[in-house]
């Protein structure tokens, strides 16, 4: 088996992966079962990258830090509108099993800090989907400023890693 990204490493985010040429490998690479990987957010993508490639599978990378729980929306085919409340419980509980995992004392505490804030780089492009005007969102656009539905939801969508300590 063989996981092919569509982007190189020097694109980084900048492009969108390339679906074509994730599916001339697949075709080419035949029996070998080939999964695709890049810019799957929404179960949209999937379906759509499942239907019109050759690939065997997909695999979600990023959409899974904006998204944790993408993986329950690609199973029910289904956009979950997760409330700032239900996203803060999450950091919570990431925060607590690295404090459980590196240790509470400073070196911990700052290992799990770090992890904490790379991870909210990614989470904070989450758009909650009852303020989306169009679904499904898409991974490569950066969201606008948005006031949430509380102050919470604000908060976890600025930018400023600042407001995110």
């Amino acid at each position: 088996m063989v996981t092919l990204h569509g982007r190189s490493r020097e694109q980084r985010y900048t492009r969108l992966a390339d679906w074509d040429y994730i599916n001339q490998c697949a075709e080419a690479g035949k029996p070998m079962p080939v999964f695709g990987n890049g810019d799957i957010l929404s179960y949209e993508d999937l379906d759509r990258h499942l239907k019109n490639t050759q690939v065997t599978g997909c695999m979600v990378a990023r959409g899974a830090l904006i998204k944790p729980w993408i993986f329950t929306e690609l199973k029910e085919k289904r956009h979950w509108d997760i409330s700032s409340s239900e996203r803060f419980d999450m950091m919570k509980r990431f925060v607590n099993n690295g404090l459980e995992h590196w240790g509470s004392d400073t070196q911990g505490v700052e290992t799990t800090r770090r992890f904490l804030l790379e991870w909210q780089s990614f989470l904070y492009r989450y758009i909650p989907v009852g303020l989306l005007e169009q679904l499904p969102q898409k991974i490569n656009e950066r969201p606008p400023y948005y006031i949430g539905r509380n102050d919470l939801e604000t908060l976890m969508s600025s930018p400023n890693c600042g407001d995110w300590v």
